[in-house]
């Protein structure tokens, strides 16, 4: 165990969660953690925080630059997706672009969400038969994997890597990812089913916008 305080966020009620978090646990001497979901505050205690390293794994949270500022060798942040897709809605952009190539990024967190230097990528193929569910079923796989790869790094004492990869393009925003879902009459058939598959997933479905007024969309099989 090496002598080394760390502030670990992330998701409550995930397994990959919990299991990077008691890796941690098992090899820092000091551990500080936070499990949330969307809209939940950052806890009073979390703000008074300072240590060595800061590590969010699918947190619900924008990590504020104070923190990351208290952070004496490194704020870092495990990524769901290769650095093609920053920003929100990662896997969806991903299918509607038709992409071959889909990957996980960990990089240093800037003030500015997902603009960090990266520190190490992983990347797999997207197949034509995959979807939003296979999607995250591979990009989780081979998140937790990296993550042990380089918390593994940081508790041998070493240099995190330096990857000679950058982000190509701004993140995506809620506006960007929110316009995927919207369907209209005037988009071709192939339009329209870029937008499904990149979008349908459990209960978010697109939607069909005519003359300004939504109506849920239901496919054949429905």
């Amino acid at each position: 165990m090496v002598d080394l305080s760390l502030l670990f966020l992330g998701k409550a009620d995930d397994a990959d969660c919990m299991r990077a978090l008691e890796f941690c646990q098992k090899n820092f001497t000091s551990v500080t953690y936070c499990l949330g979901k969307w809209g939940d505050p950052l806890p009073e205690y979390v703000k008074n925080w300072q240590g060595d390293y800061v590590i969010s794994y699918l947190s619900r949270w924008v990590v504020p630059e104070y923190l990351l500022e208290r952070a004496q060798k490194a704020s870092i942040n495990f990524h769901p997706a290769s650095p093609e897709y920053p920003g929100i809605g990662c896997n969806n952009f991903a299918l509607y672009e038709g992409a071959k190539e889909y990957g996980v990024t960990c990089h240093h967190m800037a003030s500015k969400v997902d603009t960090g230097k990266i520190i190490a990528v992983k990347r797999f193929p997207i197949f034509a038969e995959d979807n939003v569910e296979t999607i995250l079923k591979r990009t989780y796989e081979h998140q937790i994997s990296l993550f042990f790869e380089i918390v593994t790094i940081m508790a041998q004492g070493l240099a995190l890597p330096v990857s000679p990869e950058t982000w190509t393009r701004p993140p995506f925003t809620r506006k960007q990812f929110d316009d995927l879902f919207r369907i209209t009459i005037e988009m071709d058939e192939a339009e329209v089913a870029r937008r499904i598959r990149a979008v349908s997933y459990k209960h978010f479905q697109p939607f069909i916008e005519i003359h300004g007024k939504r109506f849920e969309y239901k496919s054949v099989d429905q």
